[in-house]
């Protein structure tokens, strides 16, 4: 009988419920998209989250993997490298290779070092630092997670963008980048040929979206929220008004 009644003046209200619903609806594009009126236009927001992995593998030019008069223990060596590269990933000049192959800001791009036994936590540094506003551009930023394996001369990139193609650039570019600092790095200490090492990339990165479809989950879930609570604020409106109304009407009649 309640929810009679309810429904009931919530009928009554025609009026508050169209309104209720454009307000609804405007907030659903407005959640998805950036809504101009001067001069009028919407431009869609970025949601989605697309990600792109690719994995190098360190060698030497006469492949320690492959040639079987090199010692075993020279893949440790490797695996060591590795991982010494993947904190020079991470830090300049490498980081402004990496987006200037990639086309991005150098100061949206966030990168992740390796975690290991002897440094279980990121370092706090210029460019890891966090602040309370980050949340608000977050999908304007371009992030790279390294992993070293610790057993192999394996590199893991992992990259993460507002979509699945940048992703893909950016993992592409990571290696791209590394290579083209260690070139400049040899040319300077005129470094053979023969002695440097090699980067051989398993496969190039293939992006992918790991929420495809967010932006209507969004927009949906935004008009059922506003428009269940500016419905429901329509209906105590009407209550009150009409609670008003009785209360002076009871008023009159003893008045009387």
């Amino acid at each position: 009988m309640l929810l009679g009644n309810r429904l009931r003046t919530l009928w009554q209200q025609r009026a508050g419920i169209v309104a209720s619903a454009m307000l609804a609806l405007l907030a659903a594009f407005w959640s998805v998209g950036d809504i101009r009126f001067f001069p009028p236009g919407f431009h869609p927001r970025s949601l989605e989250i697309g990600t792109a992995s690719t994995h190098v593998l360190i060698d030497t030019p006469r492949s320690a993997l492959l040639d079987s008069r090199q010692d075993i223990a020279s893949l440790q060596g490797l695996s060591d490298r590795a991982l010494l590269l993947a904190n020079i990933i991470a830090r300049e000049p490498v980081r402004a290779f990496i987006a200037r192959r990639a086309g991005i800001p150098l100061e949206t791009l966030q990168i992740t070092p390796p975690l290991t036994p002897r440094q279980p936590r990121q370092p706090v540094d210029a460019d890891s630092k966090k602040s309370s506003s980050d949340i608000l551009r977050s999908n304007d930023e371009y992030r790279i997670s390294l992993e070293a394996n610790p057993t192999v001369p394996l590199l893991d990139i992992y990259a993460q963008t507002d979509s699945p193609k940048s992703a893909e650039v950016l993992a592409n570019a990571t290696v791209d980048g590394l290579r083209n600092y260690l070139a400049q790095v040899a040319q300077e200490r005129n470094t053979p040929k023969a002695e440097q090492i090699r980067l051989a990339q398993l496969g190039r990165a293939r992006g992918v979206a790991i929420n495809e479809g967010v932006g209507i989950q969004v927009a949906l879930l935004t008009f059922l929220i506003v428009f269940t609570i500016s419905a429901a604020t329509v209906v105590l409106v009407a209550r009150v008004r009409q609670g008003w109304e009785m209360a002076v009407l009871t008023e009159g009649s003893a008045e009387r």
